[in-house]
């Protein structure tokens, strides 16, 4: 008989004593089926206000709704969600309650996602740089992460491990096992926070309903890219109540406005989520149809695998690719100042049709 497993400690052992203790601002009671004269909101609506609940009223704190609405659409309890002003708050929201200025330390993994070692900074905390094995299709060093997570236990501590999966800007999965390992291997020293802007269009299951049983993982969501909202502005952090409980001290009261509200929970009704599906897999069709075109441009060294919604291009000449991209009427991101990425664009799979001129763009300016 296997021995009983040993106790982890609450992940709130990480936290910053002074957000423990803080009393959270008292934003006014909810109470819809009063009417308001607590809140020195105006009585009337201004004129164009189109929304239900009107925007002469401040809306709803995590909204109840919205939050059992996303618990539902990412297979997880409603204690374990946090809604924000989409995956860049989670990130600053968390780094802020686990990160003592000029105390503590993160770990990225890049090339990756520029705000987790932005918001690093802003908080005063040591970036930590262990850059993805670009030879193993830029898998995660998980020896290396480890290495520097415990040589770091004394001065200026390791809080938070940052890992972007898929992987922006390369597009590659991080594998399910090796997170997880990540995550057992880092319990009662640090969190691991898996930023998973871009799973819907891997096909792969998300790391979420893996949190109540990883008390030390956090995994970020976000409507921005597979629904279509990145104007809208809603993210959600995933995690263990008490560290959702934690941050909702710290996160605004009103972090989200009415018409995001009401927009979102439009967007999560069932005809709404089936049509992102269907745009989706067409997504997924096109990027490959995209890599195979962009692989038979002269003046493209490689195209990397992917498993986003765009893809990763190593160019002989990413200066010319970039000016071509442009003339044709189209942006592409320059990537080139992230370590190892000298000659590479990072590309957004579009429509056909301008999937179709960035490739005549391409292959005219190679030839």
């Amino acid at each position: 008989m296997s021995a009983d497993p040993k106790p982890v400690a609450s992940p709130l052992a990480l936290a910053r004593p002074e957000i423990l203790d803080l009393k959270p601002y008292e934003h006014a009671s909810w109470e819809p089926e009063l009417e308001r004269l607590h809140a020195n909101e105006l009585p009337w609506r201004s004129s164009g206000d189109v929304t239900a609940a009107g925007l002469n009223r401040y809306p709803e704190p995590q909204p109840r709704a919205l939050v059992e609405r996303l618990s539902s659409l990412y297979g997880v309890s409603p204690p374990e969600v946090l809604v924000g002003r989409g995956s860049d708050e989670a990130i600053d929201l968390v780094t802020r309650a686990f990160c003592h200025a000029g105390a503590d330390s993160v770990i990225v993994c890049p090339p990756t996602f520029g705000m987790y070692a932005v918001a690093a900074r802003i908080q005063g905390a040591e970036v930590v740089r262990v850059p993805l094995d670009a030879g193993r299709g830029f898998a995660v060093d998980e020896r290396a992460v480890l290495e520097q997570s415990a040589r770091r236990a004394g001065a200026r501590p390791v809080k938070l491990v940052y890992v972007c999966s898929p992987n922006n800007p390369t597009g590659n999965l991080v594998e399910e096992p090796a997170l997880l390992r990540l995550a057992e291997a880092l319990a009662g020293r640090a969190l691991l926070v898996v930023d998973e802007a871009y799973i819907e269009f891997s096909g792969a299951p998300s790391m979420a309903r893996h949190v109540a049983s990883c008390p030390y993982l956090v995994v970020v969501r976000t409507l921005s890219k597979a629904h279509g909202l990145a104007g809208a502005r809603c993210g959600t952090l995933i995690a263990a109540p008490e560290i959702v409980a934690l941050l909702r001290k710290i996160i605004p009261p009103y972090a989200l406005t009415q018409p995001t509200i009401e927009t979102v929970l439009a967007a999560l009704e069932p005809d709404r989520l089936e049509a992102a599906r269907r745009r989706v897999t067409l997504i997924r069709a096109e990027r490959e149809r995209l890599r195979e075109a962009l692989s038979a441009c002269a003046g493209v060294v490689r195209v990397y695998p992917s498993v986003a919604n765009f893809l990763l291009v190593e160019f002989q000449d990413a200066s010319a690719a970039f000016a071509r991209a442009r003339a044709a009427g189209l942006l592409v991101r320059d990537v080139r100042a992230q370590p190892g990425l000298g000659r590479h664009l990072r590309i957004t799979v579009g429509t056909p049709e301008q999937n179709a001129r960035l490739v005549a763009a391409l292959a005219h300016g190679s030839a």
